[in-house]
């Protein structure tokens, strides 16, 4: 049974990935929806928390569906660090999780991010520093190594653990890599492996469907797996993943009508959320990718990623649904939302 702190996690565990932008309330309302056990806020910077920065004390909000759920903070300096990490835990969430994974410039070029893999020594005694402040388990999220001639993921693991961590994810690409080539899992099947390293490792990258997750579970031997940008615009990765590993069988495809529901369901919840227009303009993503490769959709995506009026929304995603009736319509398959 796989736990972080108090957490009982299950079997086989599915994580959904922090994703700036992304992975907001609605989306983990979605996720969790369809079968996501455990989910992460955005990632929230240490400076915009301590300084009261409105985008980031929203970040905070979680509610009781989401759990167990991490927050998730970034910084490069360990005092705003702790600092922050004592603010984050007085929004109570399952577990405090520390980004030193992300990849991006602006980020890991100022020492946060990706770029603590650069100075280890820092990356530990600030690890450890987050880990004496707070009474929430503390988890990690990184990646192999800066580059390919510093993957050093073992050592940063080991030190990680000495000092109290509960749970480590590992991104299988080294920064520098960003999100380009494949995720080598064979330090993560080497990592999980080891017989110095006793805390939960949770696989990331490239789990893009059932049949990889499976062979991840069995070759890598990992506690968890997560699912970061497989997830967009196909948020039932999850339960196509459960029923896999439960029948060895594939799911049944969603249909265009199940789809155009969830994209209603999705856009609701944004709205209840941000408000108008924000909740709008940051759906926009959400409804191209949930009906990417649909024939002959270019007009009708211009128009749904262009509107900033609510009703004539919900028309464009009903008139989706009623344009394509014909098209993707599994037999024996119960709605998602004939339940809800």
């Amino acid at each position: 049974m796989f736990k972080i702190g108090d957490s009982e996690l299950g079997e086989k565990p599915l994580f959904l990935a922090p994703m700036e932008d992304v992975s907001d309330p609605s989306f983990r309302y979605i996720c969790k929806l369809f079968g996501a056990d455990v989910v992460y806020t955005e990632f929230i910077s240490s400076d915009g928390l301590i300084r009261d920065g409105a985008k980031s004390i929203k970040k905070l909000e979680i509610s009781d569906y989401e759990r167990p759920i991490g927050i998730q903070l970034y910084g490069h300096l360990i005092e705003p660090m702790v600092e922050a990490a004592k603010i984050a835990e007085a929004s109570s969430p399952e577990f405090i999780d520390l980004n030193f994974g992300c990849p991006v410039r602006k980020i890991a070029n100022r020492g946060a991010g990706a770029g603590m893999l650069r100075n280890v020594p820092l990356m530990v005694k600030m690890t450890k520093a987050i880990v004496d402040a707070v009474k929430l388990p503390v988890t990690v999220k990184t990646r192999l190594g800066w580059d390919e001639d510093s993957k050093n993921i073992i050592d940063v693991a080991l030190q990680l653990q000495d000092v109290g961590i509960r749970a480590l994810t590992v991104h299988g690409r080294t920064r520098n890599q960003m999100y380009k080539g494949k995720a080598d899992w064979t330090l993560i099947r080497a990592l999980k492996n080891h017989p110095d390293i006793n805390i939960p490792i949770i696989g990331n990258g490239d789990i893009t469907g059932p049949e990889i997750a499976k062979e991840r579970f069995e070759s890598c031997n990992v506690d968890g797996i997560m699912i970061g940008r497989a997830s967009m615009g196909r948020p039932w990765i999850f339960k196509e993943i459960k029923y896999f590993l439960e029948t060895g069988e594939k799911m049944a495809p969603l249909s265009i009508r199940e789809k155009v529901e969830l994209a209603k369901l999705h856009f609701s919840k944004s709205l209840e959320w941000k408000n108008e227009p924000r909740g709008i303009f940051e759906m926009r993503r959400h409804f191209s990718n949930y009906f990417k490769g649909l024939p002959n959709f270019k007009e009708t995506r211009i128009k749904l990623v262009t509107s900033i009026n609510t009703d004539e929304i919900y028309e464009i995603l009903d008139s989706i649904a009623d344009s394509y009736k014909n098209l993707e319509l599994p037999d024996n398959n119960t709605p998602w939302y004939s339940d809800q």
